[in-house]
């Protein structure tokens, strides 16, 4: 049985989307040349490259509402994280050719502005045309705190940042890719715990109904949110204690990641 569709607060995720961004363009605004020009961890992306991309997320969201919209949703928000492997290429392109010539904080000052205009001017149901495949400016929003907050996390460790991580955005991302893992491996055999946000059974076998689950995964929301997009692996994070798994089936490791 396929799991419960997951629903959002669209007022809360739409403010988190934006308070995310703003707290990544202050944070942008005062790194130095020597800052931007060091590695991101993200293949050959320098940390200026990370940040105009980043600047990217905003201004395509704003660009994607500002054209005609589509007529019914293909693609949902839970499906997301499954169709961005192959579009990885592209986008990256797509965001060099967008945000070349200009200086970040002007990237930001005009993403910031056209996304929070397209933002009031359109409701949770319109559908807009993606390359990935049209869906809800509702679900397409929530997908937009994943994109926001792995990212953040990213600029923070190459950077040596401490930008801070909207907890209504921390939620949804983390509730997105439980909800992503238990919709590839559907079964009820294995518990995984997502302090404070999210608890999601998942991997067929027996289900688990009552008391203490014979088969338990347990970590931290970012730990989660690396496992997922491949910023850390399962062996490394069991090595360090950052991931709790206890019975015969509480191995996510082939499961994982789920996008990358």
């Amino acid at each position: 049985m396929a799991p419960k569709t997951r629903r959002y607060d669209d007022a809360k995720i739409r403010a988190a989307v934006t308070a995310q961004f703003d707290h990544v363009a202050r944070a942008v605004g005062e790194l130095g040349p020597e800052q931007l020009a060091g590695p991101s961890g993200l293949g050959d992306w320098t940390v200026a490259d990370l940040a105009a991309h980043i600047a990217w997320i905003a201004d395509s969201l704003a660009a994607g509402l500002a054209r005609p919209p589509a007529a019914v949703p293909e693609l949902t928000a839970v499906e997301w994280p499954f169709a961005t492997a192959s579009l990885a290429g592209k986008i990256s392109e797509a965001a060099r050719e967008t945000l070349t010539g200009a200086p970040l904080p002007e990237l930001y000052d005009r993403a910031a502005t056209a996304m929070a205009r397209e933002l009031a001017a359109n409701p949770g149901g319109r559908v807009l045309q993606l390359w990935i495949g049209d869906m809800t400016l509702a679900d397409f929003l929530v997908t937009r705190t994943v994109e926001l907050v792995v990212h953040t996390d990213d600029l923070n460790r190459a950077a040596g940042l401490d930008i801070p991580i909207e907890r209504q955005a921390l939620a949804a991302c983390t509730r997105l890719l439980a909800d992503s893992l238990a919709l590839r491996a559907q079964g009820g055999s294995v518990e995984v715990r997502i302090p404070p946000f999210a608890v999601v059974q998942c991997i067929e076998g027996p289900r688990h109904t009552r008391g203490t689950p014979p088969n338990v995964v347990e970590t931290d929301p970012l730990t989660w949110i690396r496992l997922a997009t491949g910023r850390t692996d399962w062996a490394a994070a069991l090595d360090g204690a950052h991931v709790r798994a206890g019975g015969e089936r509480a191995d996510l490791s082939a499961l994982l990641p789920l996008m990358s």
